[in-house]
């Protein structure tokens, strides 16, 4: 399938979700750490800054990463790496999930985006969620994308909004991110940033 049919699917899976969940009001965050910016997917027109997600180059095994049927490999994706020694990624097998660590975003229409590639059966699909945590307690799945490209090489994902319309508390919150493996493809993700800001 083509990338730019991913982008549609991402962006018509994403915001049909919004107004279903419009009245969340999600627990604010205090002292959130220091972040380095960088921008990662400028050779693809996107000049945002974004922070990566706590390992999220997998670098050091997936630190602070819940895993279930998802293992860290060899093989970074090529396509502009942060550094030279640089060298794996996490792979999804089929019904494989991975949760990030938490990491804060603001109100200003966050974003996520990752390096991707599906190997395998193309009968598959891969869903993204952001979890966040409720006032009340309550940790939820908000779903904000699901690529089903053809894929076989690495790509850069489609930005996917964070949801950040729900964050009705003012200030900022902490996400975490959630990809699972839908049918009998693998997946293997790479990067994982968040753009905290939205600033191009």
């Amino acid at each position: 399938m083509p990338l730019a049919l991913v982008f549609a699917v991402v962006a018509v899976f994403a915001f049909s979700a919004a107004p279903a969940h419009a009245q969340i009001l999600v627990r604010p965050a205090y002292n959130c750490p220091p972040e380095t910016l960088e921008r990662p997917f400028a050779p693809w027109a996107d000049d945002a800054n974004y922070v990566l997600v706590g390992d999220g180059g997998f670098e050091g095994g997936a630190s602070g990463w819940q895993r279930s049927r998802a293992i860290v490999v060899e093989g970074n994706q090529p396509l502009n790496k942060r550094a030279a020694t640089d060298a794996h990624a996490l792979e999804l097998a089929p019904g494989g999930t991975a949760k990030s660590p938490e990491i804060c975003v603001g109100l200003h229409h966050p974003s996520l985006r990752f390096f991707v590639r599906k190997t395998g059966s193309p009968l598959g699909s891969l869903a993204v969620e952001v979890v966040v945590t409720t006032v009340l307690g309550l940790r939820i799945g908000l779903p904000v994308g699901l690529l089903v490209s053809s894929g076989g090489g690495w790509a850069p994902s489609p930005p996917m909004p964070v949801l950040a319309n729900l964050l009705a508390l003012g200030g900022r919150t902490r996400v975490a991110l959630r990809f699972t493996s839908l049918g009998l493809s693998t997946w293997e993700i790479d990067d994982v940033y968040v753009d905290p800001y939205s600033k191009g």
